[in-house]
């Protein structure tokens, strides 16, 4: 091995491959990222995508990224700042009715008393179940889950969490069962009566899952996104100044500082593996890069069915990773505006016009979107969230003007009959504008500009296999112990020198931070340091 090698070399430059060079440079190791795209950050990245006019591109508001990686990376003394939403959601639901909630407890239960009283009477006992399964989460998300197979180690963090849980009521344990394995109607079917509040909680148990709501284990996915924090508010959502990229701006400034070199415009072909073991990659330019470790902050799918031969792996590792799910039925739009929209249910401007404006007033709704994505390849009438952070962030649209993101489901990763997204993706982006027009007349006319990506467009520009924003599906049989596959979720892959540190690893998608803070330690533990780095 060359002298000058790097001891890690990061395929991948979104945000987990960041937070991992900065741990291990910050103990002291030689670290180089390789991004294959023109701008550091992966998903979370703020672009021009109309002349004057900026947005998160991909990944869209935050929550879920850990504090502990905020402090120990000094992010909010680089300038990290985010404005929480005053209000979480806003239901529109025709005939000029709407649901509004999370100004706070109290004004969400006036507001699901229109609908039903007994449902704002129990809604403080569901924020608690979820507030108490949340908390499970937070500790198990820096945390590496027991291996199999991974000796005393994997026995200590087995019994760590089986203790964590034991210590639980019986009524607890029963609720996180639950949050496991039952669908997300079936869960909100417990709890409440109402169709407007089933549809407001249920939407999150679909965010980045190709699923029904009638899908067993889709009330996981609902956890998923509540076990986050902004500004030290549990379960707080909010937008970026700066959008996204600013994330991974100020997290690349952390690690050039701490020593880790950044190297962008380079993708990586194939990694070079030379008995069992990961020592370099070769780059689609032809170049050849070794170095001690390899890190990957790619998804499973992108990392071992098409950086690695098949005859480099195990075949019981090749046949796991065959029947590893991507593709969460995601498709972006990025507006510019020429102004704001107005919502028939709830016209003018607002707090609401701030919140997470979600178009989908019921659970059979998003069902009938997942079954028409199932036959037709997209929903005649997706699901579509709108946020408009050019309200709360004026350097991201000319004054006056404003900037959306429409995330939206459901979406086919592969369309039926051989079609392609490149022949569909106008087509499905009408149909997405049908939905918004539908609530908020006019809304065509204020259109100045726009990107639209399909889940394909979403796998050429991000890397991201089936356009899964997750990396995988985030489903029982591909979480935790299980992530992405039995036997490899301690951060190690099934070669020598070979680590994953990106969404496919635990605790999943989303913008946490916590695979490629939970990866470094694996990485530090195997060279001796014993998680000192770590804090």
């Amino acid at each position: 091995m060359n002298a000058q090698a790097p001891d890690a070399l990061i395929i991948g430059g979104g945000h987990n491959g960041l937070v991992c060079a900065y741990y291990l440079a910050r103990a002291g190791m030689k670290v180089r990222i390789l991004e294959a795209r023109n701008v550091i950050g992966g998903a979370a990245v703020t672009e021009e995508f109309h002349p004057g006019f900026r947005n998160s591109t991909a990944s869209y508001t935050v929550s879920l990224l850990q504090p502990k990686i905020i402090a120990d990376m000094g992010l909010v003394e680089r300038g990290y700042r985010v404005v929480e939403r005053p209000r979480s959601n806003f239901l529109p639901l025709g005939n000029r009715n709407y649901l509004l909630t999370g100004a706070s407890l109290e004004a969400t239960q006036d507001e699901i008393a229109r609908f039903s009283k007994a449902d704002a009477a129990r809604l403080p006992a569901y924020y608690a179940m979820l507030e108490s399964a949340a908390e499970i989460l937070r500790e198990l998300a820096l945390q590496a889950p027991p291996n199999a197979g991974g000796g005393s180690l994997a026995l200590l963090a087995g019994i760590r969490t089986a203790r964590r849980f034991a210590r639980l009521s019986a009524p607890a344990q029963h609720d996180i069962v639950k949050l496991f394995t039952l669908s997300a109607r079936e869960l909100l079917d417990q709890w409440f009566e109402s169709t407007p509040v089933k549809a407001v909680f249920g939407f999150d148990a679909i965010v980045g899952n190709y699923a029904s709501p009638d899908t067993p284990g889709s009330a996981y996915v609902l956890l998923h996104h509540v076990f986050g924090e902004v500004n030290g508010k549990k379960g707080q959502w909010g937008h970026v100044i700066g959008g996204m990229g600013r994330i991974t701006e100020l997290m690349a400034e952390a690690c050039e500082d701490a020593g880790v070199e950044i190297s962008l415009e380079t993708e990586v072909a194939k990694l070079l593996i030379e008995n069992g073991c990961a020592v370099g990659i070769c780059t689609k330019s032809g170049e050849q890069i070794r170095a001690r470790r390899i890190v990957a902050n790619v998804g499973p799918k992108l990392l071992y069915d098409r950086l690695i031969d098949a005859a480099d792996l195990p075949a019981g590792f090749r046949r796991m990773m065959d029947g590893y799910q991507c593709g969460s039925g995601s498709f972006r739009m990025n507006l510019a505006l020429r102004g704001l929209p107005d919502f028939t249910d709830l016209p003018g401007t607002g707090d609401h016009l701030k919140s997470g404006i979600i178009m989908a007033p019921s659970l059979d709704y998003m069902d009938r979107a997942y079954q028409d994505a199932r036959r037709y390849g997209w929903a005649r009438e997706p699901v579509v969230e709108m946020l408009i952070p050019s309200l709360v962030d004026d350097s991201l649209a000319p004054a006056g003007q404003h900037v959306a993101s429409l995330f939206c489901q459901q979406f086919a990763p592969l369309l039926p009959e051989g079609r392609s997204w490149d022949d569909a993706r106008d087509g499905a982006a009408e149909a997405v504008l049908d939905v918004v027009e539908s609530h908020a007349p006019g809304f065509r006319k204020l259109i100045l500009g726009q990107m639209v990506l399909s889940p394909l467009d979403l796998e050429r520009r991000f890397g991201l296999v089936g356009g899964d924003i997750f990396h995988g599906r985030m489903s029982l049989d591909q979480l935790w112990a299980a992530r992405p596959v039995i036997g490899s979720a301690n951060y190690k892959g099934p070669l020598e020198g070979l680590y994953m540190c990106g969404s496919g690893t635990h605790p999943g998608g989303g913008v946490t931070g916590a695979p490629g803070h939970n990866a470094a330690g694996t990485i530090l533990r195997d060279r001796g340091f014993l998680g000192r780095w770590l804090g």
